[in-house]
């Protein structure tokens, strides 16, 4: 019979209705069921959701109604990251509240993810800003500075003299602030600090632990942690008027066993002996000045230009007193690393080797590969790092890397400077405490008070939450809660004189830091409910941007361990599995040249492609459009599809399942109209299909075939249920949308013939058996479709509702073996034949392969050899 397109601009509100009157994603602490908790990092309410939330969301949801159907009990649960800087720029920008900014945001982002059909349990929604959710976070600060987990000390920071607030390093861009261009100041302030290395050796540890997140990420935060096992070693100072009282400089190395290829120390502008040296020069302070305006990111430094100056201040080298080596100050070496001086080794550090190239010093190389030649090895443009042997380094020539670090190490630690060693071994760590104080409004206040004669003093809990006032202005640069008249004015809890109110608020990344253990039980009148969240957490499967794989997730490992120190949870590790997708990219198009170029959105050209060669145009004025590379989809490339245009014109379903099928969920999908386009058509078909048969379809009961024409049909579909249920277990979505296209292309001419009044009853029951495991295996992805074709072959129930199908064992056995082939011994070919197959049909099927036919050349063979369903050697 003739039936009517597929209309998702009907079928899903409706079917979005339907669930949530029937609250089917409602989770239940108290369902007995096996847990499994499913996590997408949680967006910033930047006002509209992007192609990259629509791939993010819609991973997490098949996996969520995946497990839903397996029986487990899914938490699966929404909130809104939404304190930061963009929501004060626009209450500078367009004169609005930041609050009234972001809600309004939160409104229109909410209407979007709705629109995708999710199966979230929108109950236990929270916004970051939400004063009933930040209390809680300012609670556990208060537990983690009774426990000792939260310390206040002055810090250098990045301070914008315009917009009077402190700059992460990486809004540094060229020593200037990124906002205003000023150039950026160095200040000390005093600031509040989370105790993250109390952790080192355990965060880093643990990860052996984490064999559910992806290796890269791992090695990430393994480098981030930078455990490292060397030696601070004491360098004697050469008496001089530069260097004043100081007598000796420590330098902490990985490298001892390099001391022999020494040429230089290098110092930070912070250092005590530079800042003693630029009272002797002013070309040193200048220099030193500079360096601190600098950014001081790893990213600023691995690319800045290596530069550094004389201080005119000498050392003597460790084993050898007589050799004297200069100190500079460089503008790569860090007060906050280390001891805030290195010693650098041309030789054996491509840094180092650039730097004594530029200042003209010595490059003594000091490690070769082991079968080098002493004699004739040196070093031109570029360093050695690689495994060898010692060379040019006396007592050590001859001996191997980790041998000359014991010689040395044991050396130093025999010999003395003044009353001391001169070396000891230590392991170092590259990782710091976690700065969380930020001057600004626009986030958590930190809740503790300055008193003149009490100190610093904890605001009581029973005083909490410190509320962040509404009656604030952002006419002028820097915190409004500095210049608010009577918000920071307070009396002290202990002694009830006047004080004042810390006014800085906290990094958004604390915000993020637990936000998935307050899922657990939202409603709760403490930070948590620790039963709640030792039942729910780990989060089974988190999945999120490879560019939150350090900081965001070291520090969710930090707050949970600290939040089970101070009793609000009883595990240390938040996530269990982790899954970092790629991100949905789209070429650009462009018109004009160089400082003429304009970017182009897509909804504005055309493409035509004649003779296999793509060109593109304005539809507007029919302009020529230059089509450039493939990129990340970005406001500034305007190279950005519009997810609520794919919806409209779409469905929701198709939008999901391109972004799920076009390439592996780890790795980048390209957006191009013709593969949405193919999604669309594969939806139209199945909906075709499926209801010009659902009449036949509805009156017959499913029923696999155990023979007989229709046993292909059955036995490809529950093959092809095992192996999705396979692919939806690693998150394999692009290799189930592969066996869908299969499966459905097979089933084609069966549903056709049960249309058509044709098929036997068998046939049919076949086919409806077929066609509920493919709507089931669709759901997914596309679950308004499956509800509406479940609808439509008269399925009970919804199928978010519906339990997953069980495959039968006998119709995905293989029936067919595949044995090796030998010749006189030798393998010459594979044989697939029937399992049951008997020793005269695997004879005649032997001689009838070509390397056989080959081999006996018209001659009958000696003896055929059969060991069954294993292997045939045939005697020529």
């Amino acid at each position: 019979m003739a039936t009517e397109r597929y209309n998702p601009r009907d079928a899903e509100p409706r079917w979005q209705q339907e669930w949530d009157q029937k609250n089917v994603f409602t989770t239940d602490n108290d369902d007995p069921r096996e847990k499994y908790y499913v996590l997408e990092m949680f967006p910033y309410p930047s006002g509209r959701i992007h192609m990259g939330h629509v791939r993010n969301y819609a991973m997490g949801d098949v996996v969520a109604r995946y497990k839903r159907a397996r029986g487990y009990n899914v938490l699966h649960p929404m909130g809104w990251d939404a304190f930061g800087m963009p929501a004060e720029n626009a209450a500078m920008e367009r004169g609005v509240h930041p609050a009234s900014w972001t809600y309004q945001n939160i409104a229109s982002m909410k209407a979007q993810l709705k629109v995708m059909g999710l199966s979230l349990d929108w109950s236990r929604e929270f916004a970051t800003c939400d004063v009933e959710y930040y209390q809680h976070q300012q609670h556990l600060f208060l537990d983690f500075l009774e426990k000792g987990l939260v310390y206040r000390k002055q810090s250098k920071v990045n301070w914008d003299p315009v917009d009077n607030t402190v700059l992460a390093n990486e809004q540094v861009i060229d020593g200037r602030g990124w906002r205003s261009g000023a150039l950026v100041e160095q200040r000390e302030l005093t600031q509040w600090f989370f105790r993250i290395t109390d952790f080192n050796q355990d965060l880093l540890d643990s990860l052996d632990t984490l064999d559910q997140w992806p290796e890269k990420v791992r090695l990430m935060q393994k480098n981030w942690i930078g455990r490292s096992e060397g030696l601070t070693i004491r360098w004697e100072i050469v008496p001089n008027d530069k260097a004043g009282e100081a007598t000796e400089v420590a330098v902490y190395t990985t490298r001892p066993d390099t001391l022999f290829g020494a040429s230089f120390l290098a110092i930070a502008a912070d250092h005590p002996l530079a800042r003693e040296a630029s009272r002797h020069s002013n070309e040193i302070a200048d220099f030193c000045e500079e360096t601190r305006r600098a950014g001081t990111s790893l990213a600023a430094l691995e690319t800045a230009e290596k530069k550094g100056i004389d201080t005119g201040i000498r050392v003597r080298h460790p084993l050898d007193p007589s050799w004297e080596l200069p100190v500079y100050v460089a503008n790569f070496v860090l007060m906050d690393y280390g001891t805030g001086a290195i010693f650098g080794c041309p030789s054996g550090d491509q840094r180092d080797l650039d730097f004594a190239r530029k200042y003209d010093l010595p490059v003594i190389a000091v490690v070769m590969p082991k079968d080098g030649d002493a004699a004739s090895f040196a070093i031109g443009d570029e360093a050695y790092g690689g495994d060898g042997v010692m060379i040019n380094s006396r007592f050590l020539d001859g001996l191997t890397i980790e041998e000359a670090f014991a010689k040395v190490a044991s050396t130093l630690e025999q010999t003395s400077l003044g009353d001391a060693p001169q070396a000891e071994r230590k392991v170092n760590f590259r990782l710091r405490d976690w700065g969380i104080s930020r001057q600004r409004y626009w986030g958590c206040p930190i809740p503790v008070i300055h008193c003149d004669d009490c100190g610093v003093v904890a605001v009581p809990k029973a005083d909490l939450p410190v509320k962040l006032p509404d009656d604030v202005t952002f006419d002028k640069p820097g915190n409004p809660l500095d210049r608010h008249p009577t918000w920071r004015h307070v009396a002290c809890p202990q002694c009830g004189k006047d004080a004042r109110r810390e006014t800085d608020t906290m990094d958004t990344f604390v915000d993020s830091s637990w936000y998935f253990a307050r899922f657990t039980a939202p409603w709760e009148k403490t930070p948590t409910n620790p039963a709640a969240v030792d039942h729910w957490l780990p989060v089974d499967q988190y999945i999120g941007g490879i560019e939150h794989a350090i900081l965001h997730l070291l520090y969710s490992r930090f707050f949970t361990r600290a939040m089970k120190a101070t009793g609000h949870a009883g595990l240390d590790e938040p996530f269990k599995g982790l899954f970092t997708q790629g991100m949905v990219v789209h070429e650009t198009y462009s018109r004009g040249e160089g400082a003429q170029r304009e970017w182009v959105t897509p909804a504005e050209i055309v493409i035509v492609e004649t003779d296999g060669k793509r060109q593109a145009s304005l539809i507007e004025t029919g302009e020529p459009v230059a089509i450039g590379s493939i990129e990340k989809m970005s406001k500034s490339k305007k190279n950005v599809v519009d997810p609520d245009d794919i919806i409209a014109s779409y469905g929701a379903d198709t939008a999901r399942f391109f972004v799920l099928s076009d390439s592996p969920p780890d790795r980048d999908v390209i957006w191009s109209e013709a593969g949405v386009e193919g999604a669309h058509r594969f939806v139209q078909r199945l909906w075709r299909l499926i209801s010009e048969a659902s009449d036949a379809l509805k009156a017959t009961a499913a029923q696999p075939a155990t023979g007989g024409p229709a046993l292909a049909i059955s036995q490809l579909a529950h093959k092809t249920l095992k192996a999705v249920q396979a692919d939806y277990d690693k998150l394999a979505f692009n290799k189930a949308v592969a066996r869908l296209y299969e499966l459905v292309n097979a089933l084609s001419s069966p549903l056709t013939q049960v249309a058509a009044g044709t098929a036997d009853q068998a046939t049919t029951a076949a086919v409806k058996d077929a066609v509920s495991i493919l709507i089931t295996l669709v759901a997914p992805m596309m679950p308004h479709l499956a509800e509406q074709c479940w609808q439509e072959i008269g399925g009970t129930g919804l199928v978010a509702q519906t339990a997953w199908p069980v495959y039968s064992e006998a119709l995905v056995a293989e029936n067919e073996v595949t044995m090796p082939v030998q010749i006189n011994g030798k393998k010459r070919a594979d044989l697939t034949i029937a399992r049951d197959a008997d020793q005269t049909a695997i004879e005649s099927a032997v001689l009838a392969l070509e390397p056989v036919k080959t081999a006996l050349n018209g001659q009958s063979p000696k003896k055929i050899i059969v060991v069954p369903q294993r292997i045939v050697n045939v005697v020529v």
